[in-house]
């Protein structure tokens, strides 16, 4: 392992800590504001965040260097963007207790939506098919044991699932889709096209997501204030230094690192949400949790 990769592969795991952490603020901002408000506000926060950086870079950009053009940089931008709304909203509804209470419908825990979320890694390679290439045994073997994972942890003595794990898991099938294109357009990106990408992404996910706040949900001052710790968490940290170290790190990393190492959000999840919310898994979402992990590391480790 070269220098640059074990320097991707660290950028890789501080993103994991920060995004398996940030189930618990999403979960907490739950409580004051709607989903689509939260993503909202904090997407663009981390917009606004990565701003300063993205002109001082550019300002001291080598004049040798060649930039990707502006067209690429919106479409794919704006590509991202869009996966990023779907995943990011499937993901909150599916952590809005209050919302979904209202509904009679059940959300999902900071853990458990931590593993769920963490299948896109198994999705990632199955996808890959549509891109002919031929996944090889621990690919299928990896994604039989997550979903007997899956079923441990999330579907009930009934054969009843969760409303909240349902929109988590569709979720992931998003969050497999933005790292697809990631890794398709960040590879011979620059650190300052790479930020650029960030930026783009950003702006597309706030924007739509806020038009579909002021459409759907009531947004009051006091919600805002309530959700404020929780938002700033989400956007300073989730969106504006993790989302852009992933688009940094994915332009050295091997593609079977990172899935594994970003695999480990779905861990911490676990952890913050049982030292920080009081969170509890029975035995058999334990067991359920441990078969998600090994089918995630064993679909990558024989891809």
């Amino acid at each position: 392992m070269n220098s640059r990769t074990l320097r991707a592969d660290i950028l890789l795991f501080i993103t994991a800590v920060i995004w398996g952490l940030a189930f618990v603020a999403q979960r907490v901002g739950m409580d004051h504001v709607g989903p689509l408000t939260f993503n909202g506000i904090r997407f663009a926060l981390g917009a606004v965040a990565l701003i300063p950086l993205v002109v001082h870079m550019q300002k001291n950009r080598p004049t040798t260097s060649v930039g990707a053009s502006g067209r690429k940089m919106l479409v794919g931008g704006g590509l991202l963007g869009i996966a990023l709304f779907v995943g990011a909203s499937l993901q909150q509804m599916g952590l809005a207790g209050p919302v979904l209470t209202q509904f009679g419908f059940e959300a999902t825990t900071a853990g458990k939506a931590g593993f769920i979320t963490g299948l896109y890694v198994v999705f990632v390679p199955i996808f890959g098919l549509l891109l002919a290439q031929k996944p090889g045994w621990g690919t299928w073997i990896g994604a039989g044991l997550a979903v007997v994972g899956m079923y441990f942890l999330s579907v009930t003595s009934d054969l009843t699932i969760s409303f909240g794990d349902l929109l988590v898991l569709v979720s992931a099938v998003f969050w497999a889709g933005h790292v697809l294109l990631v890794g398709k357009l960040s590879p011979g990106l620059d650190a300052v096209d790479a930020l650029k990408l960030s930026l783009i992404q950003f702006i597309a996910c706030a924007f739509l997501s806020m038009v579909g706040a002021f459409a759907t949900e009531e947004i009051t001052l006091t919600g805002l204030i309530g959700a404020a710790p929780s938002i700033a968490y989400g956007g300073l940290m989730s969106v504006g230094v993790a989302y852009t170290l992933q688009v940094v790190a994915q332009r050295d990393a091997q593609p079977a690192h990172a899935a594994i190492i970003l695999s480990l959000e779905s861990v911490f999840g676990v952890i913050g949400g049982c030292l920080m919310l009081g969170e509890v898994l029975t035995m058999r979402a334990l067991i359920g949790c441990g078969l998600m992990l090994v089918g995630m590391v064993l679909s990558q480790l024989r891809p």
